[in-house]
């Protein structure tokens, strides 16, 4: 898991490493970070990649101060459950994103006439299982982020401006939103596509 996950940030960084030469202003906290990453009608590859290496910088920056927040905080109660809440938003968006990536290049089938490309369909399906197992990685720190967000000091207290995060925790909790489900459904069909391949004969089509 870890292997893979360190070939996905090598990937990422090989294509991007020049991402952060913004001119602008200096970029250093989640909150910045954060305004970075932004969805697209039609998800290519890039725009996957590009919206991870911001997540993921997020991920690893500090808050901003409380003024400058992504919603209005009063005292410190609320400023811990707003970073328990917005770590556990970003790791979410982190499983959307690899699983976006996963899809690229996970095969749905392994049709007979695919046997010439057997070996470059099977590469493809492990970088798809590598995005796949990345994206549970970071369900389970989602989860562990909306367990703490749930503390029954928080119980009264909404934030009013991230209420979407708000309502994250408690699809979690509810389990309508539960990716480990979809992500080992997605890895146990791929696996079975794998198995069709490596079944296959390259030289006889």
């Amino acid at each position: 898991m870890r292997i893979g996950k360190r070939i996905c940030f090598g990937i990422i960084f090989l294509l991007f490493f020049n991402i952060t030469n913004l001119n602008a202003y200096i970029v250093e906290y989640k909150e910045q970070y954060y305004r970075l990453y932004h969805l697209h009608l039609v998800q290519n590859p890039g725009d996957t990649l590009e919206n991870i290496v911001w997540l993921e910088r997020a991920l690893q920056a500090d808050f901003a101060n409380p003024l400058y927040a992504l919603t209005k905080i009063e005292n410190e109660v609320q400023w811990e459950k707003y970073r328990y809440l917005f770590m556990m938003h970003l790791n979410l968006k982190m499983v959307e994103q690899y699983i976006f990536l996963g899809n690229k290049w996970n095969k749905r089938n392994a049709y007979f006439f695919n046997a010439p490309w057997k070996e470059q369909n099977l590469e493809s399906l492990k970088i798809a299982e590598t995005c796949y197992q990345t994206a549970l990685h970071y369900w389970k720190e989602a989860v562990e982020w909306a367990e703490k967000a749930r503390d029954r000091r928080f119980r009264f207290i909404n934030l009013e401006q991230v209420q979407y995060w708000q309502e994250e925790v408690v699809r979690i909790e509810r389990k309508t939103l539960n990716y480990e489900r979809v992500l080992t459904r997605e890895l146990n069909l791929l696996q079975a596509v794998r198995e069709r391949f490596e079944a296959m004969d390259e030289k006889t089509y």
